[in-house]
């Protein structure tokens, strides 16, 4: 069977596994979320240690998913890695710096003689959470805007500005995603925190907040994906392989792949009712409606940026050296190879669903606070 797979085939495939990578770490970036509320919510070293503690459970989860999306792109689309973390390494080590102050603060902040204070890592968590979202969507945004790069026919790739990526905050439309994952994660922080404290203090707080949160995300999302539907996109000749700007590619994209932008739309409505039930009908349960209605949506966006002859790394430098699915992949014994991998895909999964499930057994409240014998 694997014979008969075509290049073509597996270079789809494999945007796929991206695209449930890069969902799931959207999904996961509710650690972040909650770690930039730990003083909204907690008004005592107590609570404040119960918001570190609910969010500690699974911040492994969230670095783990970073770490294979990033390898997963290496070993699938190498020229892009090669293009993007070589040429942008400024935002890139900015995103790293964020996520390595997180495992820092997570490991030292209730450690015995902590000479710099449980506040010296809050701040650390703070700075993960605002900074490290922010960047990330800001970085995604530019599948869609695009980056100022180039690359010759030896596929040496070079970056056409100083700033090595930090340019990117210039383009209103970067700051709009970058602004809308950063209010999404702490939507989604604030559904888990009150799905696994319980605590009617933060609970009250938590549904408060939420309205705060919610508000902008939706404005800020709504503006980029309108935005997005009226403007040119880098759109790829089928026969020639030539990038061109084609008016609407993206709502031709929509158009033209039904299926997908079902599963926006379902994305999208069950986000809505997640947030949307928490606030009126007082659920703990919305985490998992926004969290999965967040999966389909970011997993639809990516599809949406690479399939149907679509650049998904454009260059506004040089529009023939931007980066399709074709021209980035790795060769088609290499994709061939890793597709036999990929199947060990579900059991991963299996495994951290039952993980998560284990961890999340006992729900978080200030009693066991006290009897936790490892505390975050």
């Amino acid at each position: 069977m694997l014979v008969s797979i075509s290049h073509l085939f597996l270079q789809h495939y494999w945007w796929g596994i991206i695209s449930l990578l890069a969902s799931l770490l959207v999904f996961l970036l509710f650690v972040q979320g909650g770690q930039t509320l730990i003083y909204t919510l907690g008004k005592s070293d107590t609570e404040r240690t119960m918001i570190v503690n609910s969010l500690g459970r699974k911040w492994e989860f969230t670095f783990t998913t970073l770490v294979t999306f990033g390898g997963a792109l290496f070993a699938s689309f190498p020229l892009f890695y090669a293009t993007s973390f070589g040429g942008a390494y400024w935002v890139w080590m900015a995103i790293l710096f964020c996520f390595i102050i997180q495992a820092v603060a997570y490991e030292f902040r209730s450690k015995p003689n902590n000479f710099l204070g449980k506040r010296t890592y809050e701040i650390f968590l703070f700075i993960n959470g605002a900074f490290g979202t922010f960047l990330l969507g800001t970085v995604v945004a530019t599948f869609f805007t695009g980056s100022q790069f180039s690359v010759n026919e030896y596929n040496l790739s070079r970056w056409e500005t100083p700033y090595r990526g930090l340019e990117a905050v210039l383009n209103i439309q970067n700051l709009a995603l970058g602004f809308s994952v950063f209010f999404l994660a702490r939507v989604l922080g604030l559904l888990y925190i009150m799905n696994s404290i319980e605590d009617a203090n933060i609970l009250e707080r938590s549904k408060k907040h939420l309205l705060y949160n919610a508000i902008p995300f939706l404005v800020l999302f709504l503006f980029f994906v309108i935005r997005l539907l009226f403007v040119e996109g880098f759109a790829i000749d089928p026969e020639t392989k030539e990038v061109f700007m084609e008016p609407n590619k993206y709502l031709h994209n929509f158009l033209q792949m039904p299926l997908n932008t079902i599963i926006f739309l379902v994305g999208v409505i069950l986000v809505l009712w997640g947030i949307g039930s928490t606030i009126l009908k007082g659920t703990t349960k919305g985490i998992w409606y926004s969290g999965s209605g967040t999966i389909l949506t970011i997993f639809s966006m990516f599809i949406l940026v690479g399939f149907n002859n679509t650049s998904f790394y454009p260059s506004t430098f040089d529009l023939q050296s931007s980066l399709t699915i074709e021209n980035a992949s790795s060769s088609f014994y290499t994709l061939k190879a890793m597709l036999i991998v990929s199947f060990l895909v579900p059991f991963v999964v299996v495994y951290i669903w039952y993980a998560w499930k284990s961890i999340s057994k006992i729900k978080i409240t200030e009693a066991e606070m006290e009897k936790e014998t490892h505390s975050y």
